[in-house]
């Protein structure tokens, strides 16, 4: 008896290499296919943030949910075998993303724990506003080796539905959505060291990414910026319905810090084509930091595409009034209230700054804002 069977999405004219769905054209471990979508309210007083992702070479598949309230972080994470199903039945554990309309409408859920009432469940209709933009193609290496390689592109829109946690029913209406797919190749836990690691060591590395959702348009902001400010990644675009997309430019951020981190507490990005340059003011509202809960590295507790075993499932809270060293060197998404050229907006302005950024005039690891 063989397992090599075609598999539910080989029914489909998708196929772009003469190979089953069920592969990918690429050896690499790294092969990696996932989304993440934001959900927030206009007050800073909830920030859900949930992802799902296949990594095939791997025979993985995991998701995984966070939800800022106050000053606890709830979270649920989800672990399974890779199924033949998993590209078009999109759930694992208690954890489901329900294409209803592609590009267009998703149904967010998480089912209650039986034996927790308590714990985080939702149920959120995700309607997009906007048309989905490319970001730029995404390319990282280590000296000769290839890294990462992504392809990605974003979205902002509505949410309805409800969140129930502790307790309490929050209803969800009208509130901001943003998502993010991507997939190719990123480095998972257990990439081998060897010559390239050595030779060539992480400086420093400083990242935004900024989906904000304006009522009438969908501005985007990418900017990536290696230790001595060579921008490596760089967008700024805005979307309007019925009008060709208006690239605004070179962004040149201005971020204050909280005096002794690398929180932002605030930001200017200066945006704009020569007839007309424009400022994009940036207030934080609340933070969750993605290496908490959400798998993204440095994370110590689990990480995406990690071999966990057969129908794992996880729950916990983090008490974000304690210190965790961690967070502080990966990436942290925040809830945030923008304004643009008399446009009120709001969204998420992701940030990481670790290592030297000469820009920023942080001199290492330890380097803080005075």
């Amino acid at each position: 008896m063989t397992d090599d069977r075609p598999v539910p999405l080989d029914e489909y004219p998708v196929h772009q290499v003469p190979l089953s769905m069920k592969y990918v054209a690429t050896g690499d471990r790294n092969a990696y296919d996932r989304c993440i979508f934001h959900v927030l309210d206009h007050e800073g007083r909830a920030l859900l943030i949930l992802g799902l992702g296949v990594y095939p070479n791997l025979g993985v598949i995991d998701a995984y949910a966070t939800l800022r309230l106050g000053d606890t972080l709830h979270a649920v994470r989800a672990s399974d075998a890779l199924r033949e199903d998993s590209r078009t039945e999109l759930t694992v554990g208690p954890l489901r993303i329900l294409v209803e309309r592609p590009l267009r409408e998703f149904v967010l859920s998480c089912a209650a724990d039986p034996g927790d009432p308590d714990g985080l469940s939702y149920e959120i209709n995700w309607t997009a506003d906007f048309p989905a933009l490319w970001e730029p193609h995404h390319l990282q290496r280590r000296g000769g080796r290839l890294t990462l390689e992504g392809r990605r592109f974003v979205q902002a829109g509505h949410c309805d539905g409800w969140i129930r946690v502790g307790g309490r029913e929050l209803p969800v209406q009208g509130w901001t959505g943003t998502r993010d797919r991507s997939w190719g190749v990123r480095p998972v836990p257990g990439e081998e060291g060897g010559r390239f690691a050595e030779e060539h060591p992480t400086e420093g590395f400083h990242w935004i990414w900024c989906p904000v959702r304006f009522e009438d348009s969908f501005l985007m902001v990418i900017v990536q910026e290696d230790a001595d400010g060579h921008r490596s990644l760089n967008d700024a675009t805005l979307v309007r319905p019925g009008h060709r997309d208006r690239q605004l430019g070179w962004p040149q951020p201005e971020i204050t810090y909280r005096p002794g981190t690398r929180h932002p507490e605030r930001a200017l990005v200066r945006l704009g084509d020569l007839r007309k340059p424009m400022e994009l003011e940036v207030e934080v509202l609340t933070s969750s930091p993605l290496a908490l809960g959400a798998g993204y590295p440095p994370a110590d507790d689990w990480q995406h595409g990690t071999w966990q075993g057969r129908d794992w499932m996880d729950r916990r809270a983090y008490d974000l009034t304690e210190p965790h060293p961690r967070a502080a060197f990966g990436v942290t998404d925040h809830a945030a209230r923008f304004r643009l050229d008399g446009r009120l907006g709001h969204g998420i302005f992701e940030h990481g700054s670790f290592g030297r950024h000469d820009p920023s005039g942080f001199t290492g690891f330890d380097s803080v804002a005075p």
